[in-house]
């Protein structure tokens, strides 16, 4: 087992990861920004280091001043949790090269997962299903483009290569929009991502997001652990996640979970991942793959009862999977609302000190957060303060909990998103299971 990891993150990721190492032995650095030093697990961890001034750039993302806290405290590998440089190839080289092991897939890896254009060629390959486009970038050949759009049939939807998060995407509808739309998006995709590589896809109208954990060793072994469905969304920031998805079935889980673990083996996967997928009229779409450990990972965790973290860090020192996929059950039901420093209705960030707090109890709850009493949350970072998470037996038990531990959960001082998530929890049509990733945006703009 590692005898030294450096946790190369902040937040409820970073003591999630803590926690981990402390149940394997594994002692830990916690790097911190100067804005951080109070941070629940730089005051747990066995060592720290810090890396430099809030703004991420001068810290989270200083590749240098991290390596420099593995070196200086002779740990032997780094986590990047998620977020910040989690799928940064560059620096999963940098930190292999520097002799340290980057608890993570391998560079060539995330850079192929990492552009959406190869990443869709090497699921095809795999025989993952994708959504019909363009098979490749688009050229400046405005003819081709208006013959691939005819063929896929409007609308379409024009994305970058190097995108994410929302960004790099524009929906065109007919042929008159189309030449200026492919322009104007590849203009886009230089500016934010350095790569102005644009590719096409069919839009699909109403899809959900349905995702698949897995998990390889980069030994020829790899698993899925069951999906998520993520659906609940605002501005393409996931909000609600739940395990498993409403509606599928355990032949649909096993279709689309064994072609992912297949193409984690054909492509050489080392880690835990997860295939992402728009889901509608029954068939699964590839739509991109995130070579880290995910927000709403908890989920999977409480249906299956597998550790992700942990077996993240045991393929990191070298060791295959402890669990095979015969092994794996999904029972009950999980769901995850994301709790956010923000007005419930404006969402603007309402950073500042927690006066008073006070976490919910009882059967199936679980709460990851780094949050206490007297903690103050900074402006320079996500707002993600916790994440709540129930289990219950079935997915109506997992709802009562949830709004059962929302009514008990107190956080004073700041405004946080907890009465949005309690408007979730009580609104029918999620009740009843199945939205698509529009609803919750037009739930909101209805409620105006």
């Amino acid at each position: 087992m590692l005898d030294k990891v450096v946790i190369a993150n902040r937040g409820e990721i970073a003591l999630r990861i803590l926690r981990a190492c402390r149940e394997l032995g594994i002692k830990t650095v916690a790097v911190h920004s100067t804005a951080d030093k109070d941070l629940k697990h730089v005051l747990l961890a066995d060592e720290t280091f810090c890396i430099g001034k809030p703004p991420a750039n001068e810290s989270y993302l200083n590749i240098p001043s991290i390596i420099a806290a593995a070196e200086v405290t002779d740990a032997i590998a780094i986590h990047p949790g998620y977020g910040f440089l989690s799928e940064n190839a560059d620096f999963a080289e940098q930190v292999e090269k520097s002799g340290f092991i980057f608890i993570g897939p391998k560079a060539e890896t995330i850079r192929l997962m990492g552009d959406k254009v190869s990443a869709i060629e090497a699921m095809k390959k795999a025989g993952v299903p994708c959504v019909p486009g363009s098979d490749g970038p688009l050229t400046d050949d405005n003819k081709r483009n208006l013959q691939i759009a005819k063929r896929i049939g409007y609308p379409v939807i024009i994305k970058a290569a190097g995108g994410g998060g929302g960004r790099g995407m524009r929906v065109v509808r007919t042929e008159d929009e189309l030449v200026e739309a492919i322009a104007i998006t590849q203009s886009e995709a230089g500016s934010f991502f350095g790569n102005s590589v644009v590719y096409m896809e069919k839009f699909l109208e109403n899809p959900r997001h349905v995702e698949v954990q897995v998990l390889a060793d980069g030994q020829g072994n790899a698993i899925h652990l069951g999906e998520r469905d993520c659906s609940m969304q605002r501005r393409h920031q996931k909000v609600v996640e739940e395990a498993p998805a409403p509606g599928i079935t355990e032949e649909m889980r096993k279709f689309i979970g064994e072609r992912c673990a297949r193409a984690c083996i054909e492509i050489g996967y080392r880690g835990a991942g997860t295939f992402e997928f728009l889901f509608e009229n029954g068939e699964f779409y590839f739509i991109e793959m995130n070579t880290r450990i995910q927000v709403e990972h908890p989920v999977t965790e409480m249906v299956t009862g597998v550790d992700l973290i942990k077996e993240q860090l045991r393929i990191a020192a070298g060791q295959p999977l402890s669990i095979t996929q015969d092994e794996v059950q999904i029972r009950g039901h999980a769901i995850e609302c994301r709790i956010n420093a923000e007005d419930p209705n404006s969402f603007i960030p309402s950073p500042g000190k927690i006066e008073h707090f006070h976490p919910p109890g009882g059967m199936g709850i679980r709460w990851d957060s780094h949050i206490y009493a007297g903690y103050s949350v900074p402006p320079h970072y996500d707002s993600m303060i916790g994440k709540l998470i129930t289990y219950g037996e079935n997915r109506g038990i997992a709802i009562a909990r949830m709004r059962n531990a929302l009514r008990e959960l107190v956080i004073d001082g700041i405004k946080c998103n907890v009465p949005l998530q309690q408007r979730i929890m009580d609104d029918e049509n999620f009740q009843n299971g199945g939205t698509n990733i529009h609803y919750l945006e037009k739930k909101l703009e209805a409620e105006k």
